[in-house]
């Protein structure tokens, strides 16, 4: 979940490396530090706290600078200080490292360093083992030390007496690197060094990447030389800015019609759901008697919403899994069962090791991931891009939605191809699906009424939302961001489990959120917000336009669509809700405590 860097050349390697570790800042922001070759020796400089304040430490360095690392940490293994901050040194091995090591503990007590460790952390015991291994050949070191090593790691790492020279190696933990004219370049993800080369490839796993100023040469651990795939960023890396909005998350939120957009009219031919660019073959829409979604979170959620609309329009059963309970529980799966894979940076460690033990048991696999090249992509058999664009806030809005935009697109091409729908069917179902953009657009467009409602949730402690049918995942996911970035304690309920025990918790002004999107159910809903109401419950409704009645009063309106198709603005309105509560607060909206936007542990 760390973010990792490293540049060799020309060019000033300190600003190279500081504004690299601000751009990955969002994988994790306790602590940063950067080693670099001043000349003489190694030198290190590191912090608990953001990356601004190591900036803030380097200011006045004048020295020349032959190359270096960064790194920005999410703490797993020692507290949030100075000591565990990362790059690590012990003897000639200077590295940084994003992983666990799961085995630190045996091998600390094999070398018999636990004196000589300054932190708590597993990294410093690899820095020592490499250590340990190194008589002058750095990659004979790695390779040695690499073997003993049980769990993930991305890993880069210098040498005291090799001053130009970086090396890299990993082992599900991602390296992204690329080169120009004025030199080469390392990261965990393409955001940090995307600006210096719009092509680049992911090394692969258990290779050796040696960097120097020159070019980058990947081997083996049996020193034959490796030929990565070449990859071309196709978003503009430049457009990963804030453009003048106070928080990432804003400008994420606003840019949901564009990239929905995107989605679905790069997958439309001739009125119909069409996946040819991505050759996902008809088959395994077709040849699967279930599905199964696996994932974390937020992606979790729009599988949820995947699940409703798949079932009710194709019929077939789906069920909805976390990624990190998956394995555990010995599912039903064989040739005949679809597995989606749903994850924003296609680095979730949890999703991807599910993945892995579906297809080892024979299932076919499709995943749904925002980042091209990225692990979950590449061990799929199939896999539809979102085309969101970067997302930097840790919240995810865009991502989001895309996702859920993606599997309206399946649950059409899989209905038509099954003769759930016929092909004027399945032309209405893109059409109303194609409405989708206008009708976030809508919401945003009104996003003054949402702020202010939101001043009714400031000082809340608690906060409850309640829906029916495609209106509860969708508050599972609004209670997700409300939690997140505001940390008002916030639960979503399907609305007929009120009675069963949770309106215990309904006290005098205990705002509840209410969403009324479903017409089947509008009843039954309006007849769950007077059971709280009589508790004293105070009432948010969010209301599709053509249900509004005098029954219950309308908080914020709307836009219509078809009942299935609601999810999406909806929750938009929710995003809406989360963020300004949380700005108002004054709280840091893009970088919630204790969360990281990439998690690559278990």
């Amino acid at each position: 979940m760390c973010g990792i860097v490293g540049y060799i050349g020309s060019n000033d390697t300190l600003s190279i490396l500081l504004n690299s570790l601000e751009r990955l800042e969002y994988r994790g922001y306790d602590s940063a530090g950067i080693a670099f070759h001043n000349g003489k020796d190694i030198e290190i400089i590191k912090k608990a706290g953001r990356v601004s304040a190591l900036r803030e430490l380097t200011k006045g360095i004048s020295s020349p600078l032959y190359g270096g690392i960064g790194h920005t940490r999410w703490a797993t293994h020692g507290g949030v200080c100075d000591a565990n901050s990362h790059p690590h040194k012990f003897g000639n091995v200077t590295l940084v490292h994003n992983g666990i090591i799961e085995n630190y503990a045996a091998i600390k007590n094999q070398l018999g360093i636990a004196s000589k460790l300054r932190s708590e952390t597993d990294s410093e015991v690899v820095a020592a083992l490499i250590d340990n291994y190194y008589d002058g050949d750095p990659k004979k070191a790695i390779i040695s030390a690499v073997k003993e090593i049980s769990g993930t790691f991305g890993l880069a790492i210098m040498f005291d007496d090799i001053p130009n020279e970086i090396f890299a190696v990993r082992n599900v933990s991602p390296i992204i690197c690329c080169q120009n004219e004025d030199g080469t370049y390392i990261a965990s993800d393409i955001m940090a060094i995307g600006e210096y080369s719009e092509n680049y490839f992911v090394l692969p796993e258990l290779t050796i990447a040696h960097l120097t100023g020159d070019g980058i040469e990947v081997t083996d651990f049996k020193g034959n030389t490796v030929a990565p795939k070449m990859l071309t960023l196709d978003w503009d890396i430049k457009n990963s800015g804030k453009k003048g909005y106070p928080f990432y998350m804003e400008k994420e939120i606003m840019e949901q019609p564009e990239v929905i957009t995107k989605t679905i009219e790069s997958r439309i031919k001739d009125g119909k759901p069409d996946f040819s660019e991505e050759k996902v073959d008809d088959s395994i829409f077709t040849e699967c008697d279930n599905i199964t979604v696996i994932a974390c979170g937020t992606a979790m959620h729009a599988g949820l919403i995947g699940k409703h609309i798949i079932e009710k329009t194709c019929g077939v059963p789906v069920t909805v899994n976390m990624a990190s309970e998956y394995m555990y529980k010995e599912p039903i799966i064989n040739e005949r069962t679809l597995v989606i894979c749903v994850s924003q940076s296609g680095e979730t460690i949890d999703t991807l090791e599910a993945l892995k033990y579906a297809r080892r048991k024979g299932a076919r696999s499709l995943s749904i991931v925002n980042v091209k090249g990225s692990t979950i992509a590449r061990e799929s058999e199939n896999v539809i891009y979102t085309n969101a664009g970067p997302e930097i806030a840790v919240a995810s809005t865009k991502a989001y939605t895309t996702q859920v935009a993606v599997f309206y697109l399946i649950c059409a091409k899989m209905a038509y191809l099954r003769g759930r729908l016929n092909e004027e069917e399945t032309a209405a179902f893109i059409a109303e699906l194609a409405k989708i953009p206008a009708a976030v657009e809508d919401v945003l467009n009104r996003r003054d009424a949402v702020h202010h409602l939101s001043n009714g949730l400031l000082t809340a402690e608690h906060t409850f939302m309640i829906g029916r049918g495609l209106d509860y995942p969708t508050l599972l996911e609004a209670s997700l961001k409300l939690k997140e970035i505001s940390y008002i304690h916030s639960e979503a309920f399907a609305s007929g489990e009120l009675k069963h025990g949770t309106i215990a918790l309904i006290t005098e002004d205990t705002p509840v959120i209410a969403l009324l999107t479903q017409d089947a159910l509008m009843s039954k809903q309006v007849s769950n917000i007077r059971e709280v109401q009589s508790r004293g419950a105070k009432v948010l409704t969010f209301i599709k336009r053509s249900l509004q009645n005098k029954d219950v009063e309308c908080s914020f309106e709307l836009p219509d669509l078809r009942d299935d198709f609601m999810a999406i603005p909806a929750v938009t309105a929710m995003q809406l809700l989360a963020y300004y509560v949380s700005s108002d607060k004054g709280l840091d909206v893009d970088k919630p405590r204790n969360l990281a936007k990439v998690v690559t542990v278990e």
